[in-house]
């Protein structure tokens, strides 16, 4: 059974450790994924943390910090990085943990969500390629948006500076 709820000042060590095995062998990853939340988190970025335990360990995470949009667009965040550990992969925890989050987001008044990602996988949450979004030096079809009303946010979307750490940290 998984149990999802806010990150714990106590988490966040053990957020590094799944963050590293979860990326350990992914295909595009950048080696930093842990630094990204250490550095959200110490800038106090970091609008929504997420773990999901299972018999009191926790074994995922998701970060949502906000983005700036250059038409001005506020309340819009960006996903990410999401993790689970090796051996609970493939089981539904990220799902879960990503619909929780974006349900807390649309929930507290956010207008929407970005991400950079697979469209295969993002997909199924209703994230797609918006032509009006651009993250530069990047294929806009791995560029992904998912608006929570009506209102179109449209321009340059720039994610936390965290997300440009070096692997130093």
């Amino acid at each position: 059974m998984i149990t999802i709820r806010e990150e714990q000042p106590s988490d966040s060590e053990t957020i590094t450790l799944v963050t590293e095995s979860a990326f350990a062998n992914a295909p595009h990853r950048s080696g930093t994924e842990q630094f990204i939340i250490g550095a959200l988190r110490a800038a106090g970025a970091l609008t929504l943390s997420l773990v999901a335990e299972s018999d009191g360990r926790v074994v995922g995470h998701v970060a949502f910090s906000p983005v700036t949009i250059s038409d001005g667009s506020t309340d819009w965040y960006g996903l990410g990085p999401v993790s689970v550990s090796l051996e609970f992969q493939k089981q539904g925890i990220g799902t879960a943990l990503i619909s929780e989050g974006l349900s807390l987001l649309k929930s507290s008044g956010a207008k929407g969500c970005v991400l950079l990602g697979d469209p295969g996988y993002y997909n199924r949450f209703g994230f797609t390629s918006e032509p009006g979004l651009i993250l530069e030096g990047f294929p806009p079809e791995y560029f992904l948006a998912l608006p929570f009303d009506t209102s179109t946010a449209q321009g340059t979307v720039l994610f936390h500076p965290a997300f440009s750490i070096d692997a130093v940290g």
